[in-house]
């Protein structure tokens, strides 16, 4: 009598056979379920960029496409002097207050760090300026910087100073902008340098110290390069950010006076729905956007080669 020895498929609790729908449905799953954010991040990010370069293509007359542009709007940007300059005021803009906010925010986590009585309250209130909406923040100081109603100018007075009028000079005008920028986004910058710092390794630091490291020593040799690609994924996202700021500039000053404070989110909008020019506002925002990604590029890059360094 043959005995059969093929191998069977245990069945019993808990163990059920699995057939081939069921393993192509394993491996649709993670597919399915990227599908909702997939879906969300093509209406809110892919087509608006579609709908902006075809714009950009485009020739509009009165705010009306009348034809097919093809790269003149582009041309025409390329060799705009008022949109060079506008891009020279965004990279002056960009440039002093992501500094000037790393700067900070690093400092100030450095310095809370460490739990102390109260500690939470304090980092709340360095945090509350994050969430006040861009719009409410530009009204908040266009109130602090005008003449009769704001606190700027009297404290001048008070001092025996002379007004400033801060939004009544070109001069004036940017670094209040600049400093309108970095009381709103310096918070960021604070929160991911201190989440850094309190998931950082511990071990090799009280090494170094044990060895006789000094604080200054600690920080630039052993703090700073474990912190780095944490630094740099948030001076990457305030990048962007910073790239693209529009509404505090729109309600402070609208790109003035004169050019002094036209960013190139400025002047696209102006160009764009002031003068009715579609075609050459999407091609400049284009450019920006284009310019951005380079950016992007570069950082990301940087980031690999430090992480590479660290680890």
């Amino acid at each position: 009598m043959a005995v059969n020895t093929a191998a069977t498929r245990p069945h019993g609790p808990g163990v059920f056979p699995r057939g081939k729908s069921q393993a192509r449905t394993d491996r649709a799953l993670p597919y399915l379920l990227l599908l909702p954010a997939a879906l969300a991040l093509g209406l809110v990010s892919i087509y608006p960029i579609y709908a902006g370069v075809h714009a950009s293509l485009t020739t509009y007359l009165y705010g009306r496409p009348v034809a097919g542009a093809g790269a003149q709007n582009y041309v025409d940007v390329f060799h705009d002097t008022t949109f060079w300059q506008a891009m020279g005021v965004t990279a002056k803009f960009v440039g002093i207050a992501v500094a000037a906010e790393t700067v900070l925010g690093l400092g100030l986590a450095m310095l809370l760090v460490r739990d102390m009585r109260g500690i939470r309250f304090i980092r709340m209130s360095i945090l509350a300026p994050m969430t006040v909406a861009p719009v409410v923040v530009g009204v908040i100081w266009r109130l602090m910087y005008a003449s009769q109603t704001g606190f700027v100018n009297p404290l001048f007075t008070a001092l025996g100073l002379s007004s400033p009028d801060v939004l009544d000079h070109q001069s004036s005008a940017f670094y209040g902008l600049v400093a309108v920028d970095v009381w709103e986004w310096t918070p960021l910058l604070f929160l991911i340098c201190l989440a850094g710092l309190q998931s950082m390794p511990q071990e090799p630091l009280e090494a170094a110290a044990v060895d006789g490291a000094g604080p200054v020593r600690l920080f630039f040799h052993h703090t700073l390069p474990l912190l780095l690609p944490v630094l740099s994924v948030g001076v990457t996202l305030r990048l962007i950010d910073a790239i693209g700021t529009f509404d505090q500039i729109f309600v402070l000053t609208g790109g003035g006076p004169g050019t002094a404070t036209q960013l190139i989110s400025i002047y696209a909008y102006n160009t764009a729905f002031n003068f009715t020019d579609y075609g050459h506002g999407a091609a400049m925002l284009m450019a920006l956007l284009a310019f951005a990604f380079l950016l992007v590029m570069v950082a990301v890059t940087l980031m690999r080669r430090a992480s590479r360094r660290t680890s």
